[in-house]
């Protein structure tokens, strides 16, 4: 599921078009120092990996857009081949086959950039480049411009306005080529088998590592380059804590078990989330939360679909919650009444979707003065609805210490959506049918 080189050249002659006339200066991320001489795991910048297909550390694209396209250049800075570097570090391009093999029209070493950018800059209306994203990329686009300045002749103008190039980039992330749905297909699908396999492998007295181990496993071994978040595998009570990644707790015969968990496929997040009992089957309190939960879900799905509001399909969640929160007695009121007093967000307290792709929470707005987004074929986004109930006074003791959260990765089609994750079980009765 490679997206071909040709495509990352469309998009960045799609991107210049967008541009009409100006520079943009999109870098890569930088490597990451866990601890003396050792790195975290390298992951390129998304914003740069969209544009170039291009997946080694220091590099940078320069996109020079004219109304003239005959004109507009691609540009690639990026490490020199050192084949004594290749012995410790593995294979480089260099510029001269970057160059070649991913399509741009003129390749740099990075170590050229001092030299080779003041003389770009000149005569640009516009810059395009996301500044407050790395101060050290700030301050050495700013000193190629006082060098530009510097240098600058009667004839020569250095631009005064910088545009954000993540704006732009952002409304054309959030709608997915086929390419891109094939990918993330795939990434759901390993994910969803990660998340079976996670089921079988549960049985009261197992660590919650023990089942990260499991996902990490499923992942690596059907061709992921590995987890596209931290995994959370929360118990019992931990399951109530949103963004818990501890998962060094046993888990316990009558305790659900909850994991939000995807992999990353050729820089393609997926993300589900399943809630499970941990003995394989439900008790009849842990049944009725979680099919108010499922219920939630399966209304917000419904809502997928193109022309309708990106914020329908949260809305539709929140009231089928809240109308099972006051039939539980654990809000009072009608339901209107609680949505406008918040009193819900004692057990509901985040939004039902986030956009997926390239970033787990991925680019693009959901709205614009104060309206939400209308929805188109190529958006995906996921459906999160959830229930976390603490312990409290006025809450009865056989409600604490559940948490539930159901997630899937849905694209928006032509005639309503497409579930890319339906493979991993989430009905009671195929929850623990698989567990048997």
């Amino acid at each position: 599921m490679i997206i071909p080189i040709k495509s990352y050249s469309e998009r960045r002659k799609n991107f210049a078009l967008r541009m009409h006339n100006g520079i943009a200066i999109i870098p890569t991320s930088p490597e990451q120092v866990r601890s003396r001489d050792g790195h975290y795991p390298y992951r390129f910048d998304s914003y740069f990996y969209y544009l170039t297909g291009f997946t080694e550390p220091e590099a940078l694209l320069v996109i020079v857009a004219e109304t003239d396209k005959k004109k507009t250049k691609h540009i690639l800075f990026c490490r020199n081949k050192d084949v004594d570097r290749e012995i410790w570090n593995g294979f480089c391009y260099g510029p001269e086959a970057a160059c070649e093999a991913f399509n741009f029209d003129e390749a740099y070493s990075i170590s050229e950039l001092d030299r080779v950018m003041p003389t770009l800059l000149t005569d640009q209306p516009v810059i395009y480049f996301t500044l407050g994203e790395s101060s050290a990329w700030d301050l050495r686009v700013t000193g190629w411009i006082k060098q530009a300045k510097e240098q600058v002749r009667s004839s020569i103008s250095i631009a005064a306005n910088f545009l954000d190039s993540h704006l732009l980039l952002n409304e054309m992330r959030l709608f997915k080529s086929k390419e891109e749905l094939e990918v993330m297909r795939k990434a759901a699908e390993i994910s969803s088998g990660a998340h079976r396999r996670a089921m079988r492998k549960t049985k009261p007295g197992i660590k919650e590592y023990e089942l990260e181990a499991e996902l990490l496993h499923e992942f690596r071994s059907h061709g992921s380059q590995g987890v596209a978040y931290t995994p959370i595998v929360a118990g019992g009570a931990n399951a109530c804590v949103l963004h818990y990644i501890e998962n060094n707790a046993e888990l316990k015969s009558d305790d659900l078990v909850l994991i939000d968990a995807g992999c990353e496929l050729n820089g393609y997040a997926a993300d589900i989330t399943r809630t499970f009992p941990v003995n394989g089957r439900f008790s009849a309190i842990q049944k009725e939360l979680y099919q108010l939960v499922l219920s939630a879900q399966i209304a917000a799905i419904d809502k997928i679909r193109p022309s309708n509001p990106w914020d329908a399909a949260h809305e539709s969640a929140l009231k089928v919650l809240v109308q099972g929160f006051i039939d539980l007695g654990l809000c009072r009121g009608s339901v209107d009444g609680v949505i406008q007093s918040k009193d819900y967000k004692r057990f509901y307290m985040h939004r039902t979707s986030h956009w997926l792709g390239l970033d787990v929470h991925d680019a693009g707005e959901y709205g614009h003065n104060g309206e939400s987004r209308l929805l188109y074929p190529g958006m995906v986004l996921t459906v999160e609805p959830g229930c976390y109930i603490r312990p409290a006074d006025n809450i009865p003791s056989h409600f604490w210490n559940i948490g539930i959260r159901i997630e899937d990765d849905v694209v928006v089609t032509e005639t309503g959506c497409e579930v890319l994750t339906v493979s991993a079980p989430k009905t009671v009765l195929e929850i623990e049918a698989l567990m048997r």
